[in-house]
Protein backbone atom coordinates (compact mmCIF):
# COMPACT_ATOMS: atom_id res chain seq x y z
CA UNK A 1 0.00 0.00 0.00
CA UNK A 2 1.24 3.51 -1.00
CA UNK A 3 0.52 6.75 0.18
CA UNK A 4 -1.59 7.62 -2.61
CA UNK A 5 -4.18 4.67 -1.03
CA UNK A 6 -3.94 5.90 2.32
CA UNK A 7 -4.71 9.47 0.86
CA UNK A 8 -7.90 8.21 -1.14
CA UNK A 9 -8.73 6.23 1.73
CA UNK A 10 -8.34 8.36 4.92
CA UNK A 11 -8.33 11.51 3.40
CA UNK A 12 -11.32 13.09 3.44
CA UNK A 13 -11.50 12.03 7.54
CA UNK A 14 -8.15 12.82 7.80
CA UNK A 15 -9.50 16.50 6.79
CA UNK A 16 -12.48 16.33 8.94
CA UNK A 17 -10.81 16.09 12.05
CA UNK A 18 -8.20 18.44 11.12
CA UNK A 19 -10.51 21.27 10.02
CA UNK A 20 -12.28 20.41 13.69
CA UNK A 21 -8.91 21.03 15.13
CA UNK A 22 -7.61 23.67 12.83
CA UNK A 23 -7.38 23.65 9.46
CA UNK A 24 -6.07 26.12 6.69
CA UNK A 25 -3.21 24.09 5.59
CA UNK A 26 -4.95 20.58 5.67
CA UNK A 27 -7.34 22.24 3.71
CA UNK A 28 -4.62 23.85 0.95
CA UNK A 29 -2.96 20.42 0.94
CA UNK A 30 -6.46 18.82 0.32
CA UNK A 31 -7.01 21.32 -2.47
CA UNK A 32 -3.24 19.94 -4.00
CA UNK A 33 -4.37 16.48 -3.55
CA UNK A 34 -7.66 16.85 -5.46
CA UNK A 35 -5.62 19.07 -8.13
CA UNK A 36 -3.29 15.99 -8.42
CA UNK A 37 -6.63 13.45 -9.29
CA UNK A 38 -6.22 11.90 -5.23
CA UNK A 39 -9.05 13.44 -3.86
CA UNK A 40 -12.07 14.75 -4.99
CA UNK A 41 -12.29 18.92 -4.79
CA UNK A 42 -15.68 18.75 -3.70
CA UNK A 43 -15.91 16.12 -1.38
CA UNK A 44 -12.69 17.92 -0.12
CA UNK A 45 -14.70 21.44 0.38
CA UNK A 46 -17.73 19.10 2.07
CA UNK A 47 -15.68 17.52 4.36
CA UNK A 48 -13.88 20.64 5.62
CA UNK A 49 -16.82 22.25 5.79
CA UNK A 50 -18.55 20.13 8.06
CA UNK A 51 -15.23 19.83 9.91
CA UNK A 52 -14.81 23.32 10.31
CA UNK A 53 -18.77 23.99 11.18
CA UNK A 54 -18.47 21.32 13.55
CA UNK A 55 -15.63 21.85 15.32
CA UNK A 56 -16.86 26.13 15.79
CA UNK A 57 -20.01 24.75 17.10
CA UNK A 58 -18.24 22.54 19.98
CA UNK A 59 -16.61 25.63 20.65
CA UNK A 60 -19.64 27.61 21.33
CA UNK A 61 -21.22 25.35 23.65
CA UNK A 62 -17.61 25.33 25.28
CA UNK A 63 -17.62 28.96 25.93
CA UNK A 64 -21.22 28.43 26.66
CA UNK A 65 -21.81 25.96 29.25
CA UNK A 66 -17.90 25.98 30.72
CA UNK A 67 -17.27 29.91 31.40
CA UNK A 68 -15.55 29.25 34.69
CA UNK A 69 -13.05 26.64 33.30
CA UNK A 70 -12.19 29.33 30.41
CA UNK A 71 -11.94 32.03 33.22
CA UNK A 72 -9.80 30.02 35.44
CA UNK A 73 -7.37 27.73 33.28
CA UNK A 74 -7.10 29.88 29.93
CA UNK A 75 -6.29 33.33 31.29
CA UNK A 76 -3.44 33.71 28.17
CA UNK A 77 -6.73 33.68 26.24
CA UNK A 78 -7.82 36.64 28.55
CA UNK A 79 -6.88 39.85 26.48
CA UNK A 80 -7.86 38.35 23.19
CA UNK A 81 -11.47 37.17 24.56
CA UNK A 82 -12.17 40.57 25.51
CA UNK A 83 -10.56 41.73 22.06
CA UNK A 84 -13.28 38.97 20.43
CA UNK A 85 -16.07 41.05 22.58
CA UNK A 86 -15.39 45.10 21.46
CA UNK A 87 -15.49 43.70 17.90
CA UNK A 88 -18.56 41.71 18.02
CA UNK A 89 -20.31 45.04 19.46
CA UNK A 90 -19.24 47.12 16.47
CA UNK A 91 -19.37 44.45 13.48
CA UNK A 92 -21.45 41.34 14.78
CA UNK A 93 -22.52 39.80 11.50
CA UNK A 94 -18.56 40.48 10.31
CA UNK A 95 -16.58 38.78 12.80
CA UNK A 96 -18.96 35.86 13.01
CA UNK A 97 -18.84 35.28 9.33
CA UNK A 98 -15.00 35.98 8.81
CA UNK A 99 -13.55 35.00 11.79
CA UNK A 100 -11.65 31.37 9.90
CA UNK A 101 -10.14 34.41 8.15
CA UNK A 102 -7.53 35.96 10.96
CA UNK A 103 -4.21 34.14 11.91
CA UNK A 104 -4.95 34.06 15.87
CA UNK A 105 -8.56 34.76 16.13
CA UNK A 106 -9.46 31.76 14.28
CA UNK A 107 -9.75 29.77 17.40
CA UNK A 108 -10.36 31.86 20.26
CA UNK A 109 -13.65 33.59 18.60
CA UNK A 110 -16.12 30.89 18.71
CA UNK A 111 -15.37 30.12 22.24
CA UNK A 112 -15.65 34.13 23.29
CA UNK A 113 -18.87 33.92 21.03
CA UNK A 114 -20.23 31.54 23.46
CA UNK A 115 -18.85 33.69 26.70
CA UNK A 116 -21.57 36.29 24.92
CA UNK A 117 -25.23 37.17 24.46
CA UNK A 118 -25.23 36.18 21.27
CA UNK A 119 -28.36 33.15 20.44
CA UNK A 120 -26.88 29.85 19.41
CA UNK A 121 -29.36 29.89 16.35
CA UNK A 122 -28.04 33.17 15.62
CA UNK A 123 -23.96 31.73 15.66
CA UNK A 124 -25.35 28.45 14.40
CA UNK A 125 -26.62 30.10 10.79
CA UNK A 126 -23.86 32.61 10.98
CA UNK A 127 -21.34 29.89 11.43
CA UNK A 128 -22.59 27.89 8.35
CA UNK A 129 -21.97 31.03 6.12
CA UNK A 130 -18.13 31.57 7.26
CA UNK A 131 -17.70 27.54 7.14
CA UNK A 132 -19.15 27.71 3.66
CA UNK A 133 -16.87 30.50 2.25
CA UNK A 134 -13.86 29.32 4.20
CA UNK A 135 -14.48 25.71 2.57
CA UNK A 136 -14.83 26.48 -0.86
CA UNK A 137 -12.44 29.21 -0.51
CA UNK A 138 -9.56 27.70 0.76
CA UNK A 139 -10.31 24.55 -0.64
CA UNK A 140 -10.35 26.47 -4.35
CA UNK A 141 -6.96 28.20 -3.45
CA UNK A 142 -5.17 25.10 -2.48
CA UNK A 143 -5.98 23.52 -6.19
CA UNK A 144 -5.03 26.54 -8.36
CA UNK A 145 -2.16 26.40 -5.73
CA UNK A 146 -1.15 23.07 -6.97
CA UNK A 147 -1.51 24.12 -10.47
CA UNK A 148 0.79 26.96 -9.93
CA UNK A 149 3.55 24.78 -7.86
CA UNK A 150 3.23 22.40 -10.37
CA UNK A 151 4.27 24.94 -13.25
CA UNK A 152 6.62 26.71 -11.53
CA UNK A 153 8.62 23.45 -9.61
CA UNK A 154 8.92 22.28 -13.36
CA UNK A 155 10.30 25.67 -14.74
CA UNK A 156 12.62 26.41 -11.51
CA UNK A 157 15.55 24.05 -10.05
CA UNK A 158 14.83 22.57 -7.06
CA UNK A 159 17.71 25.13 -5.08
CA UNK A 160 15.25 27.75 -5.78
CA UNK A 161 12.07 25.94 -3.76
CA UNK A 162 14.17 25.22 -1.60
CA UNK A 163 15.67 28.60 -0.73
CA UNK A 164 12.10 29.57 -0.82
CA UNK A 165 11.12 27.21 1.77
CA UNK A 166 13.94 28.19 3.61
CA UNK A 167 13.32 31.94 3.70
CA UNK A 168 9.69 31.13 4.38
CA UNK A 169 10.40 29.08 7.67
CA UNK A 170 13.03 31.75 9.01
CA UNK A 171 9.92 34.19 9.08
CA UNK A 172 7.68 32.29 10.58
CA UNK A 173 10.63 31.27 13.30
CA UNK A 174 11.20 34.84 13.62
CA UNK A 175 7.59 35.64 14.34
CA UNK A 176 7.13 32.83 16.54
CA UNK A 177 9.79 33.91 18.88
CA UNK A 178 8.73 37.50 18.94
CA UNK A 179 5.67 36.24 20.20
CA UNK A 180 6.84 34.36 22.97
CA UNK A 181 9.42 36.72 24.28
CA UNK A 182 6.09 40.01 24.04
CA UNK A 183 4.37 40.04 27.09
CA UNK A 184 0.30 39.82 26.41
CA UNK A 185 -1.18 43.42 25.72
CA UNK A 186 -5.07 43.65 25.63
Amino acid sequence: MDLTYYLSTYGYLALFIGTFLEGETILIIAGFAAFNGHLSLPLCILAAFFGSFAGDQTAFYVGRYNKRFLETRLKKWECRIERVHRLLEKHQVLVLVSFRFFYGFRNITPFAVGTSNISPLRFFLLNGIGAGVWAVSFGLGGYYLGDVLERFLQEAKWWVAGGLFGVIMLIWLIKTLRNRVRPPAC
